[in-house]
Protein backbone atom coordinates (compact mmCIF):
# COMPACT_ATOMS: atom_id res chain seq x y z
CA UNK A 1 0.00 0.00 0.00
CA UNK A 2 1.62 3.45 -0.73
CA UNK A 3 0.41 6.92 0.97
CA UNK A 4 -2.22 7.62 -1.59
CA UNK A 5 -4.02 4.47 -1.10
CA UNK A 6 -3.75 4.66 2.77
CA UNK A 7 -4.71 8.59 2.61
CA UNK A 8 -8.07 7.57 0.69
CA UNK A 9 -8.88 4.94 2.88
CA UNK A 10 -8.98 6.81 5.61
CA UNK A 11 -10.41 10.20 3.60
CA UNK A 12 -7.54 12.29 4.68
CA UNK A 13 -5.18 14.08 2.23
CA UNK A 14 -2.03 12.55 1.95
CA UNK A 15 0.03 15.38 3.37
CA UNK A 16 -2.17 14.80 6.62
CA UNK A 17 -0.99 11.47 6.93
CA UNK A 18 2.35 11.90 6.03
CA UNK A 19 2.38 14.98 8.96
CA UNK A 20 0.68 12.20 11.19
CA UNK A 21 3.19 9.40 10.57
CA UNK A 22 6.49 11.90 10.96
CA UNK A 23 4.83 13.48 14.38
CA UNK A 24 4.62 17.34 13.61
CA UNK A 25 3.33 18.83 16.34
CA UNK A 26 0.43 20.65 14.36
CA UNK A 27 -1.34 17.46 14.15
CA UNK A 28 -3.99 16.47 16.33
CA UNK A 29 -3.16 13.61 18.94
CA UNK A 30 -6.58 11.62 17.60
CA UNK A 31 -5.78 11.92 14.00
CA UNK A 32 -2.34 10.87 14.62
CA UNK A 33 -3.53 7.91 16.57
CA UNK A 34 -5.75 6.60 13.66
CA UNK A 35 -3.15 7.37 11.49
CA UNK A 36 -0.57 5.41 13.08
CA UNK A 37 -3.28 2.54 13.95
CA UNK A 38 -4.42 2.36 9.87
CA UNK A 39 -0.56 2.32 9.02
CA UNK A 40 0.30 -0.78 11.01
CA UNK A 41 -3.31 -2.64 10.05
CA UNK A 42 -2.61 -2.07 6.60
CA UNK A 43 1.34 -3.20 7.01
CA UNK A 44 2.04 0.78 5.24
CA UNK A 45 5.60 1.76 5.26
CA UNK A 46 6.68 5.55 4.00
CA UNK A 47 9.29 5.54 1.11
CA UNK A 48 11.95 6.38 2.80
CA UNK A 49 13.71 8.36 -0.28
CA UNK A 50 10.81 10.10 -0.41
CA UNK A 51 11.09 11.26 3.23
CA UNK A 52 14.72 12.03 3.15
CA UNK A 53 14.02 14.06 -0.32
CA UNK A 54 10.46 15.47 1.30
CA UNK A 55 12.55 16.50 4.68
CA UNK A 56 16.30 16.94 4.06
CA UNK A 57 16.67 13.86 7.00
CA UNK A 58 18.47 10.82 6.55
CA UNK A 59 15.49 8.63 8.13
CA UNK A 60 17.77 6.36 10.76
CA UNK A 61 18.26 6.32 14.71
CA UNK A 62 21.67 5.40 15.72
CA UNK A 63 22.73 3.03 18.17
CA UNK A 64 26.57 2.96 18.85
CA UNK A 65 28.31 0.00 20.71
CA UNK A 66 31.80 0.24 21.98
CA UNK A 67 33.51 -3.03 21.48
CA UNK A 68 33.72 -3.87 25.52
CA UNK A 69 29.69 -4.09 25.47
CA UNK A 70 29.34 -5.59 22.42
CA UNK A 71 27.86 -8.59 24.75
CA UNK A 72 25.08 -6.49 25.28
CA UNK A 73 24.36 -7.16 21.69
CA UNK A 74 23.46 -10.75 22.53
CA UNK A 75 22.15 -9.99 25.63
CA UNK A 76 18.03 -10.76 25.92
CA UNK A 77 17.62 -8.08 27.74
CA UNK A 78 19.55 -5.26 25.27
CA UNK A 79 17.28 -7.19 22.17
CA UNK A 80 14.26 -6.66 23.59
CA UNK A 81 14.80 -3.13 24.20
CA UNK A 82 15.75 -3.07 20.45
CA UNK A 83 13.04 -5.02 19.41
CA UNK A 84 10.61 -2.66 21.23
CA UNK A 85 12.35 0.47 19.50
CA UNK A 86 12.44 -0.67 16.16
CA UNK A 87 8.35 -1.40 15.84
CA UNK A 88 8.44 2.61 16.65
CA UNK A 89 11.29 2.96 13.91
CA UNK A 90 9.37 1.41 11.73
CA UNK A 91 6.15 2.59 11.71
CA UNK A 92 7.47 6.02 11.63
CA UNK A 93 9.73 5.29 8.51
CA UNK A 94 12.84 4.97 10.02
CA UNK A 95 15.58 2.88 9.86
CA UNK A 96 18.06 1.54 12.78
CA UNK A 97 21.80 2.23 12.41
CA UNK A 98 24.04 -0.03 14.83
CA UNK A 99 27.73 0.96 14.94
CA UNK A 100 30.04 -0.95 16.66
CA UNK A 101 33.40 0.86 17.47
CA UNK A 102 36.58 0.50 19.23
CA UNK A 103 36.11 1.84 22.94
CA UNK A 104 38.81 4.80 22.23
CA UNK A 105 36.52 6.03 19.37
CA UNK A 106 33.49 6.12 20.81
CA UNK A 107 33.58 9.99 21.34
CA UNK A 108 34.82 10.31 17.40
CA UNK A 109 32.18 8.05 15.93
CA UNK A 110 29.52 10.36 17.58
CA UNK A 111 31.23 13.29 16.08
CA UNK A 112 31.38 11.38 12.87
CA UNK A 113 27.59 10.89 13.03
CA UNK A 114 26.37 13.80 13.95
CA UNK A 115 28.79 16.10 11.32
CA UNK A 116 27.89 13.55 8.07
CA UNK A 117 24.10 13.41 8.68
CA UNK A 118 23.90 9.91 9.07
CA UNK A 119 20.91 9.67 11.24
CA UNK A 120 18.78 12.15 12.75
CA UNK A 121 19.25 11.03 16.57
CA UNK A 122 21.02 8.93 19.14
CA UNK A 123 19.93 6.73 21.54
CA UNK A 124 22.63 6.51 24.72
CA UNK A 125 22.24 3.47 26.90
CA UNK A 126 24.28 2.11 30.30
CA UNK A 127 24.97 4.98 31.11
CA UNK A 128 27.62 5.96 34.12
CA UNK A 129 26.92 8.28 36.68
CA UNK A 130 29.17 11.34 35.14
CA UNK A 131 28.86 9.74 31.51
CA UNK A 132 31.03 12.05 29.29
CA UNK A 133 29.00 11.07 26.07
CA UNK A 134 26.28 13.55 27.38
CA UNK A 135 27.70 16.63 27.63
CA UNK A 136 29.66 15.43 24.14
CA UNK A 137 26.42 14.79 22.30
CA UNK A 138 24.89 18.11 23.47
CA UNK A 139 27.64 20.18 22.24
CA UNK A 140 27.64 18.28 18.62
CA UNK A 141 23.81 19.73 18.72
CA UNK A 142 22.13 16.65 17.30
CA UNK A 143 19.17 14.82 19.11
CA UNK A 144 19.39 12.30 21.14
CA UNK A 145 18.06 10.36 24.30
CA UNK A 146 19.66 8.17 27.05
CA UNK A 147 18.07 5.12 28.31
CA UNK A 148 18.48 5.51 31.85
CA UNK A 149 20.07 8.87 33.95
CA UNK A 150 23.42 10.17 34.60
CA UNK A 151 23.07 11.30 38.51
CA UNK A 152 26.22 13.73 38.16
CA UNK A 153 25.36 15.52 35.16
CA UNK A 154 23.55 18.80 35.38
CA UNK A 155 23.18 19.85 32.09
CA UNK A 156 19.48 19.53 30.22
CA UNK A 157 19.06 16.15 28.50
CA UNK A 158 16.05 13.62 27.42
CA UNK A 159 15.74 10.56 29.64
CA UNK A 160 13.15 7.85 29.92
CA UNK A 161 14.43 5.51 33.34
CA UNK A 162 12.56 3.23 35.82
CA UNK A 163 12.64 4.54 39.55
CA UNK A 164 15.61 1.87 40.27
CA UNK A 165 16.12 2.96 43.81
CA UNK A 166 12.20 2.43 44.61
CA UNK A 167 12.15 -1.07 43.05
CA UNK A 168 15.01 -2.35 45.17
CA UNK A 169 13.58 -0.93 48.05
CA UNK A 170 10.21 -2.39 47.29
CA UNK A 171 12.11 -5.38 46.46
CA UNK A 172 13.89 -5.93 49.63
CA UNK A 173 11.45 -4.87 52.24
CA UNK A 174 9.12 -7.40 50.66
CA UNK A 175 11.73 -9.85 51.83
CA UNK A 176 12.39 -8.13 55.36
CA UNK A 177 8.33 -8.56 55.69
CA UNK A 178 8.59 -12.22 54.96
CA UNK A 179 11.42 -12.13 58.58
CA UNK A 180 14.78 -12.58 56.29
CA UNK A 181 17.76 -10.69 57.96
CA UNK A 182 20.25 -12.05 55.99
CA UNK A 183 19.73 -11.23 52.86
CA UNK A 184 22.01 -11.29 49.66
CA UNK A 185 22.38 -8.62 47.30
CA UNK A 186 23.64 -9.67 43.90
CA UNK A 187 23.97 -6.28 41.85
CA UNK A 188 24.77 -5.05 38.32
CA UNK A 189 28.54 -3.25 37.37
CA UNK A 190 28.51 -0.52 39.95
CA UNK A 191 30.27 2.29 37.23
CA UNK A 192 26.43 1.80 35.89
CA UNK A 193 23.95 4.50 37.16
CA UNK A 194 21.14 1.97 37.60
CA UNK A 195 23.09 -0.48 39.59
CA UNK A 196 24.00 2.51 41.96
CA UNK A 197 20.49 3.03 42.13
CA UNK A 198 19.46 -0.23 42.81
CA UNK A 199 22.08 -0.64 45.74
CA UNK A 200 20.56 2.27 47.44
CA UNK A 201 17.09 0.91 47.41
CA UNK A 202 18.88 -1.79 48.94
CA UNK A 203 20.75 -0.23 51.51
CA UNK A 204 17.23 1.93 52.20
CA UNK A 205 15.38 -1.08 52.90
CA UNK A 206 18.28 -2.26 54.88
CA UNK A 207 18.37 0.74 56.85
CA UNK A 208 14.65 1.41 57.60
CA UNK A 209 14.41 -2.42 59.12
CA UNK A 210 17.29 -1.79 61.54
CA UNK A 211 19.67 -4.11 59.92
CA UNK A 212 23.52 -3.42 59.20
CA UNK A 213 24.59 -3.95 56.11
CA UNK A 214 27.44 -7.01 55.33
CA UNK A 215 29.91 -6.85 52.50
CA UNK A 216 30.29 -10.76 52.32
CA UNK A 217 26.28 -10.28 51.05
CA UNK A 218 26.85 -7.76 48.51
CA UNK A 219 28.27 -8.11 44.66
CA UNK A 220 28.71 -6.22 41.92
CA UNK A 221 29.54 -7.41 37.87
CA UNK A 222 28.20 -8.74 34.69
CA UNK A 223 24.44 -9.66 35.03
CA UNK A 224 24.60 -13.43 33.91
CA UNK A 225 23.48 -16.18 34.96
CA UNK A 226 27.59 -17.77 35.46
CA UNK A 227 28.08 -14.74 37.64
CA UNK A 228 24.93 -14.99 39.63
CA UNK A 229 25.49 -18.70 40.11
CA UNK A 230 29.07 -18.30 41.29
CA UNK A 231 28.66 -15.25 43.53
CA UNK A 232 25.25 -16.93 45.14
CA UNK A 233 27.42 -20.33 45.70
CA UNK A 234 30.23 -18.24 47.25
CA UNK A 235 27.82 -16.76 49.85
CA UNK A 236 25.66 -19.75 51.18
CA UNK A 237 29.22 -21.26 51.89
CA UNK A 238 29.43 -18.58 54.67
CA UNK A 239 29.15 -19.71 58.06
CA UNK A 240 26.16 -17.90 58.73
CA UNK A 241 24.55 -17.70 54.78
CA UNK A 242 21.88 -15.73 53.86
CA UNK A 243 18.16 -17.07 53.47
CA UNK A 244 16.92 -14.89 50.74
CA UNK A 245 18.36 -13.72 47.89
CA UNK A 246 17.59 -10.60 46.30
CA UNK A 247 19.13 -9.34 42.01
CA UNK A 248 19.01 -6.38 39.67
CA UNK A 249 17.85 -8.92 36.79
CA UNK A 250 16.05 -12.27 36.50
CA UNK A 251 19.38 -13.50 33.88
CA UNK A 252 21.52 -13.90 37.45
CA UNK A 253 18.40 -15.30 39.31
CA UNK A 254 18.40 -17.66 37.06
CA UNK A 255 22.44 -18.59 38.12
CA UNK A 256 21.46 -18.48 41.91
CA UNK A 257 18.22 -20.88 41.54
CA UNK A 258 21.09 -23.18 40.23
CA UNK A 259 23.24 -22.78 42.79
CA UNK A 260 20.77 -23.30 45.20
CA UNK A 261 19.27 -26.38 43.85
CA UNK A 262 22.98 -28.06 43.38
CA UNK A 263 22.87 -27.45 47.66
CA UNK A 264 19.28 -29.29 47.91
CA UNK A 265 17.31 -26.43 49.39
CA UNK A 266 14.11 -25.87 48.24
CA UNK A 267 13.62 -22.62 46.72
CA UNK A 268 10.59 -20.18 48.44
CA UNK A 269 10.79 -22.62 51.23
CA UNK A 270 14.42 -23.39 52.63
CA UNK A 271 15.41 -19.98 50.62
CA UNK A 272 13.97 -17.07 48.87
CA UNK A 273 14.76 -15.26 46.11
CA UNK A 274 13.43 -11.80 44.64
CA UNK A 275 14.78 -10.21 40.88
CA UNK A 276 14.42 -7.02 39.06
CA UNK A 277 13.00 -7.34 35.34
CA UNK A 278 10.50 -10.64 34.79
CA UNK A 279 9.15 -9.43 31.76
CA UNK A 280 11.62 -9.99 29.23
CA UNK A 281 9.63 -11.58 25.63
CA UNK A 282 12.21 -14.55 25.31
CA UNK A 283 11.95 -15.70 28.94
CA UNK A 284 8.66 -15.22 30.66
CA UNK A 285 8.19 -15.78 34.39
CA UNK A 286 6.46 -18.92 34.45
CA UNK A 287 2.80 -19.30 32.34
CA UNK A 288 0.15 -18.97 34.95
CA UNK A 289 1.78 -18.53 38.07
CA UNK A 290 4.85 -16.19 38.38
CA UNK A 291 7.93 -18.47 39.07
CA UNK A 292 10.11 -15.43 40.07
CA UNK A 293 8.83 -12.71 42.50
CA UNK A 294 10.24 -9.75 40.81
CA UNK A 295 9.50 -5.97 40.10
CA UNK A 296 7.84 -6.08 36.59
CA UNK A 297 9.11 -3.33 34.21
CA UNK A 298 9.10 -4.34 30.42
CA UNK A 299 12.31 -3.43 28.85
CA UNK A 300 10.30 -3.71 25.04
CA UNK A 301 7.85 -1.32 26.09
CA UNK A 302 10.76 1.28 27.64
CA UNK A 303 12.67 0.26 23.84
CA UNK A 304 9.13 1.55 22.31
CA UNK A 305 8.85 4.81 24.49
CA UNK A 306 12.27 5.82 23.97
CA UNK A 307 11.89 5.79 20.71
CA UNK A 308 8.89 7.66 20.35
CA UNK A 309 10.63 10.29 22.84
CA UNK A 310 13.46 10.50 20.18
CA UNK A 311 11.18 10.97 17.31
CA UNK A 312 8.88 13.37 18.68
CA UNK A 313 12.30 15.27 19.75
CA UNK A 314 14.01 15.06 16.40
CA UNK A 315 9.98 16.26 15.34
CA UNK A 316 9.96 19.10 17.58
CA UNK A 317 13.84 20.18 18.49
CA UNK A 318 12.50 23.70 19.93
CA UNK A 319 10.25 21.67 22.33
CA UNK A 320 11.16 21.18 26.17
CA UNK A 321 13.63 18.10 26.69
CA UNK A 322 11.44 15.03 28.01
CA UNK A 323 12.10 12.99 31.08
CA UNK A 324 9.56 9.88 31.95
CA UNK A 325 10.44 7.97 35.20
CA UNK A 326 8.59 4.46 35.85
CA UNK A 327 7.43 2.99 38.55
CA UNK A 328 8.07 -1.31 38.36
CA UNK A 329 5.33 -3.53 39.81
CA UNK A 330 5.45 -5.60 42.44
CA UNK A 331 5.15 -8.77 41.33
CA UNK A 332 4.77 -12.19 44.23
CA UNK A 333 5.65 -15.55 42.65
CA UNK A 334 6.80 -18.85 44.03
CA UNK A 335 10.33 -18.12 44.79
CA UNK A 336 9.94 -16.17 47.73
CA UNK A 337 8.28 -17.63 51.29
CA UNK A 338 8.34 -16.58 55.07
CA UNK A 339 11.91 -16.92 56.65
CA UNK A 340 12.46 -20.29 58.22
CA UNK A 341 11.83 -20.87 62.38
CA UNK A 342 10.99 -17.16 62.05
CA UNK A 343 6.98 -16.00 62.77
CA UNK A 344 6.19 -13.32 60.41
Amino acid sequence: MNLKELSERLALSPTTVSRALNGYPEVNEATRLRVTEAAARYNYRPNARALHLATGRSMSIGHIIPFSRTNEMVNIVFADFIAGAGEVYSLNGYNMTLTVVRDEDEMSAYRRIAENGSVDGLIVQSPVCDDPRIAHLAALDIPFLVHGRASDINIPYAWMDVNNTQALEVLTGHLIGLGHRRIGFINGQERMDFAQRRRQGYLNALKAAGITPEPALMYSGEMSEQNGHASADAMLALDDPPTAFVTSSVVPALGIRRAISARGLRLGQDISLACFDDDISYLRNGDVVPEFTAVRSSVRAAGRRCAQMLIDQINAPDHRLEHDLWEAELITGQSTGPCPGVQT
